[in-house]
């Protein structure tokens, strides 16, 4: 079996990890968490086989932020001929170095380009759960929810609701603004 996550030894491992820490989930910790962002694993049924589900679970607003960015550095990509992605680098004591002048002019057009998109409302996002059963190890999902921080009590009911299969998305398409505020459409 190539993939680990449904080999039966790795799941009573990952089982007896969850337990000792009274979680149904343990965290992934090579990913940096946040307050709106986790990447943990937790076990249920793929196809009727025990599987380690591999999730990343994110709010929605850091998802429409993402495409945002995503859209705006396409922009500029097309914009400007001798485009190079920014890269934020620490002088020794940890201050984020001076961009060069093609950085600065870069990254001033990707602002622009993200303040008129939200102005627009041009992004849209909306709850989603993408399953790949070609991943690595175990089943990838990649969840984006529409909850202000995604902490515990999130975590374990999405769980709780995808493994009994009572998982309801909000299909409303939302966007955001980046003082706070929130349109529905």
């Amino acid at each position: 079996m190539d993939n680990k996550g449904f080999d039966r030894n790795e799941i009573t491992a990952y089982k007896a990890k969850m337990d000792a820490s009274g979680k149904p989930y343990l965290f992934d910790d090579e990913d940096e968490r946040s307050e709106e962002y986790a990447h943990f694993y937790f076990i249920g049924k793929f196809e009727g086989r025990d599987v380690i589900y591999d999730t990343v679970i994110y709010t929605l607003r850091l998802h429409h932020e993402s495409e945002l960015y995503e859209i705006a550095e396409h922009r500029a990509a097309r914009h400007f001929p001798q485009y190079k992605k920014i890269t934020y680098d620490e002088d020794e004591n940890g201050n984020l170095e001076v961009l060069d002048p093609l950085e600065e002019e870069i990254g001033l057009f990707m602002a622009e380009v993200i303040m008129e998109l939200e102005e627009e409302e041009a992004v849209k996002v909306k709850e989603h759960v993408n399953l790949d059963e070609h991943a690595e190890f175990g089943v990838s999902l990649d969840v984006g929810l529409h909850r202000e921080e995604i902490d515990s009590q999130v975590i374990e009911k999405f769980i709780r609701d995808f493994n009994e299969d009572s998982l309801r998305l909000d299909t409303t398409l939302y966007s955001f603004q980046t003082q706070d505020d929130t349109i529905n459409s």
